[in-house]
């Protein structure tokens, strides 16, 4: 029997400056088990993603898992662009962490009444890969609001968050300082991956990063953590 599956996000879901975590989740089952839907948009908040549900709830699947949460993270951060970022998403208000949950409680609300499919919530990936570091604390103070939402809202939490730490951890990489993603930086992942076909992975280890690309986009170490919380937390408790 084969399980259908929406995958909702941002741009770690639309995998163009990730590696491609449903491919992933994909190759950990057999030929045909399950069919994945992609709904990732680059650059979402939780607001975002709420706004745009129609099609998910028009042809629910059996299992959605939701990882969103990434940016309204980077919004608390100093140096994020909040001006440019709040026109270019058409957001109403300030990102903060209330409206985050706000926003995050709404959707889950809607998918639970309006679909019968089991719901499973990500924590997030960590930012950067200074556990001590302001953008790694930020990603576990968002991480711990989806945890709650999870709870209140009859959702399943998948612990992502703390399963990087883990991995992390026990890879004691460099202390590489968090830097911000500039649309220029963007771009170059972009023309490396594509244009001159660098793999990410080789972005990744030529800037000493053991889970990213870019401190935020995964590459094929992050992105198999992401594959492995949802098989092992969701669909094999699932099935």
């Amino acid at each position: 029997m084969r399980t259908r599956i929406a995958c909702l996000g941002d741009s770690l879901t639309r995998a163009q400056f990730s590696v491609d975590y449903l491919d992933l989740l994909q190759r950990r089952h057999p030929p045909g088990a399950v069919h994945l839907a992609r709904f990732g948009a680059n650059g979402d908040f939780a607001y975002n993603l709420f706004r745009h549900l129609d099609a998910v709830v028009a042809d629910p699947p059996e299992v959605i898992t939701v990882l969103i949460g990434t940016n309204d993270a980077r919004a608390s951060l100093a140096g994020y662009p909040i001006e440019r970022t709040m026109t270019r998403k058409q957001l109403p208000q300030r990102p903060s962490a209330g409206w985050f949950q706000q926003c995050l409680g709404g959707l889950v609300e809607r998918l639970r009444t309006q679909t019968d499919a089991t719901i499973g919530l990500l924590s997030l990936p960590i930012l950067g890969q200074q556990l001590d570091g302001a953008a790694a604390q930020a990603s576990q103070t968002y991480s711990r609001l989806i945890a709650e939402v999870a709870t209140t809202g009859g959702a399943t939490y998948l612990p992502l968050h703390e399963r990087q730490i883990e991995e992390l951890r026990h890879a004691d990489p460099p202390p590489i300082p968090y830097r911000e993603l500039t649309p220029a930086a963007g771009l170059g992942v972009l023309v490396r991956h594509a244009v001159l076909r660098h793999s990410l992975d080789t972005i990744s280890r030529r800037r000493g990063l053991v889970l990213t690309t870019d401190h935020i986009h995964q590459n094929s170490r992050g992105a198999a953590l992401v594959a492995e919380v949802i098989d092992t937390c969701l669909l094999n408790q699932s099935a």
